[in-house]
């Protein structure tokens, strides 16, 4: 279990503390301006010494507003590792017979589901949020998943949010699915910050056994990825790859490399320390499927490069090395050469 934040401003609730519905401003402004700074400074980039081949994914939220099977049919033509499922209001998002089939005439094994707890999402299987989670969960039992991601709590869910982090530990120890707890962001309003989420946006203060970053939300939060990742250690379970510049109240899911945040040096420090998750890449792509698939294109070929899997085949080997790939070669999936899952629930 990584250390926590020794922040007295945390805004999470401790030992009875009653979170505040606002705070101003400043915690983004501050946490921006940070960045600004490092990046004004010419951060260097790690130097690559990968030591595991990190599989790279595709969520089918990166083809919105085309189909699932468009996912996993891109996936195939483009050469991504896998897939995440969000699951949503399309069938065959929560059909476990229709994702079988997709996955294997796709050849793209599951690595996740998005359980549907997303604000536009609050009416699918009813209002019971509980039932969500639940539903994903076995809904991942049957398709082999190993990982289900979830949001936290709105502060609204009353006996759901109090009890989150204790209900989410026991249903990973009955059901062996790991339940990767996703990062958010408080909601701008003017000059103060409505936090409402409950315990926090920012899973990495609680409790969670397994956790997942997402960058275009770090941008929107104003809080540091590479903090982050550091804190979490081996809680880090799952990266959602995208980029935002934190200048607007929106979420944006740009390109890798196309804001300020750290993607590339994320992508580095993972693969240097033999990180044993999987990146999935979760973008907003254009309506036209030409743009689409080129943009999809350039994202993999972003993070294959900062991932180091083109060191793979370069050079020959000395006496007693192995390259990356055949230090993994004993986790890979069946039926699936070079494609790395084998402990995605780390």
């Amino acid at each position: 279990m990584s250390r926590r934040r020794e922040d007295s401003s945390s805004n999470a609730p401790r030992h009875g503390e009653r979170k505040p519905f606002t705070r101003p401003n400043t915690a983004h402004r501050s946490a921006q301006e940070k960045l600004s700074r490092r990046l004004s400074a010419g951060d260097p980039r790690s130097d690559q010494h990968p030591q595991r081949r990190i599989p790279v994914g595709l969520s089918t939220s990166s083809v919105f507003p085309a189909g699932v099977e468009e996912g996993f049919r891109l996936a195939q033509k483009i050469g991504y590792d896998g897939m995440e499922v969000m699951v949503s209001y399309a069938k065959d998002s929560q059909d476990a017979s229709a994702l079988r089939a997709y996955s294997e005439r796709y050849e793209q094994p599951i690595f996740s589901l998005h359980a549907p707890t997303l604000f536009l999402l609050q009416g699918l299987w009813g209002t019971d949020p509980w039932v969500k989670i639940h539903r994903t969960v076995e809904l991942a039992q049957k398709l082999g998943a190993p990982t289900v991601v979830a949001h936290p709590p709105f502060r609204w869910q009353g006996k759901y949010a109090r009890g989150f982090v204790e209900g989410v530990a026991q249903i990973e120890a009955d059901s062996g699915i790991a339940i990767a707890v996703e990062n958010m962001y408080p909601w701008r309003l003017g000059v103060r910050e409505l936090l409402n989420y409950l315990p926090d946006h920012d899973p990495t203060d609680e409790d969670y056994a397994h956790v997942t970053v997402d960058l275009s939300h770090a941008a929107t939060a104003g809080d540091d990825a590479l903090e982050m990742i550091e804190r979490l250690g081996d809680r880090l379970t799952h990266l959602h790859l995208a980029d935002g510049s934190g200048r607007t109240t929106k979420d944006e899911h740009l390109p890798p490399g196309e804001a300020n945040q750290p993607c590339a040096e994320v992508l580095r420090r993972l693969a240097n320390r033999g990180w044993e998750g999987s990146v999935l890449l979760e973008v907003t792509t254009s309506r036209d499927e030409e743009r689409r698939e080129r943009t999809l294109r350039q994202c993999l070929e972003f993070a294959r490069h900062h991932l180091g899997h083109h060191l793979e085949e370069e050079g020959p080997k000395g006496e007693g090395e192995v390259t990356v790939r055949e230090q993994d070669a004993g986790s890979q999936v069946p039926g699936e050469p070079g494609v790395d899952v084998g402990s995605a629930t780390a």
